[in-house]
């Protein structure tokens, strides 16, 4: 009977978004891109906007490239750049109380996913000042235009750049809030290649791999997709097959830093539109419990989950094994075949990136809780294959685990 209802949830829920109106935050893209930043900011009025990064970014002299584009234009900009990873309600409420203060009139979010996130739930508490997080937690819980925003991410993977969603933590729970409204979706997203020069290895291995899970868990739903999420998704596998390990391998290498940029632009829009499933439920729980960067939790859970779908998604990993070049699509391999080959490249990806097979840090008693948290959040809403009930989270969750804890 549970399943029934979820099923008729997503049936439902299906038809209603086909009403909603659907956008993309608009690309700029191209090696030096960021220099058009003063421009899109006048197209938007926007005198003095506050720009939202981190300290890693302060330190590497990005921030600080952006911070000249902007002096060389003479628009004032008010920094934040104290968010941490998987940001919490603390920082949101402090960007939004210097937002306020400053008396800024846009954002510009510079950074990886947590940046953007930040400032996007920064940005719905300037709309919605009497609201806190918790209750602005959920679908169409903000419903009011955002600030100009411009998202720059300078890591090619969370695809926050053109998403609906802001996940913030809440420091006392431990628990992730999900924003989730149309209007998060940045105005105008900069995919500058520049800004990913360089990223160290590990980094650029997750936030790739994240992208790869977007891409496909947005192909995997049974409902919610689209022509254009379905292609976005295609495109967004096949890009990044042929270019992550590249760019691992030279940061240097701006064709294939731009190639992973726009790859998880196109895997942001299509899980924006076709939503994720029970990998992200996992490594969300995983993130706000242990802090565990977003994209390794992808990283690691993306083959366990897929492998327990079993011929659930045989078909749909068969096809995706062809569009990455994995198999060919005349190769004699049944789809169960195909699917394995595509499951067994990710883990061979993950083994020569430095990726783990699992964590250390996954105790017993957590486990319950992040049942009980990863339910939450993928029943009924997400369209996934296979529905997950608590003994099935369970087994997938201790399949993560590489100790005795």
């Amino acid at each position: 009977m549970f399943v029934i209802l979820c099923r008729m949830f997503q049936f439902i829920f299906n038809f209603v978004a086909r009403l909603l109106p659907w956008r993309k935050a608009i690309p700029v893209e191209g090696p030096g891109s960021t220099e058009k930043i003063p421009e899109l900011l006048g197209e938007q009025k926007v005198k003095r906007p506050l720009l939202v990064t981190d300290q890693g970014l302060v330190r590497a002299g990005i921030a600080g490239r952006v911070i000249e584009v902007l002096d060389k234009a003479a628009i004032p900009c008010v920094v934040f750049s104290d968010v941490e990873p998987n940001p919490s309600v603390n920082t949101v409420n402090a960007i939004q109380r210097m937002y306020f203060s400053e008396g800024c009139d846009g954002f510009i979010a510079l950074g990886g996913g947590s940046s953007m996130d930040a400032a996007k739930g920064a940005a719905a508490r300037v709309v919605r000042p009497r609201k806190s997080i918790n209750q602005l937690s959920g679908l169409f819980k903000v419903l009011k235009r955002l600030p100009p925003f411009i998202a720059i991410p300078t890591t090619a993977g969370t695809g926050s750049e053109t998403t609906v969603a802001a996940l913030i933590t809440d420091t006392e729970t431990h628990h992730k809030h999900a924003i989730l409204d149309l209007c998060l979706i940045p105005r105008y997203a900069i995919l500058d290649p520049e800004l990913t020069r360089g990223l160290p290895q590990s980094i650029t291995a997750a936030t790739g791999m994240d992208a790869l899970t977007h891409a496909v868990e947005a192909y995997l739903c049974w409902t919610y997709n689209t022509r254009e999420s379905i292609r976005f998704a295609l495109d967004a596998v096949t890009m990044i097959f042929s270019n992550l390990e590249k760019a691992y391998a030279d940061g240097n290498d701006i064709a294939a830093r731009q190639a992973m940029l726009f790859a998880s632009y196109r895997a942001g829009f299509a899980f924006t539109r076709s939503s994720v499933g029970n990998i992200h439920a996992i490594a969300h729980a995983m993130g706000g419990l242990y802090n565990t960067p977003h994209g390794l939790a992808n990283a690691v859970i993306l083959p366990k989950v897929l492998e327990d779908y079993g011929k659930k998604v045989h078909a749909k990993l068969a096809r995706l094994a062809e569009a990455a070049g994995l198999v060919s699509g005349t190769d004699t391999k049944t789809a169960a075949e195909k699917a394995r080959v595509f499951i067994d490249t990710i883990y061979a990806m993950n083994g020569r990136m430095g990726i783990p097979k699992g964590f250390d840090c996954i105790r017993s008693e957590d486990i319950p809780q992040m049942i009980k948290w990863a339910g939450k959040e993928s029943n009924p809403l997400y369209p996934v294959p296979l529905i997950y009930n608590k003994e099935r989270f369970r087994r997938v969750i201790e399949s993560l685990r590489l100790s005795g804890k």
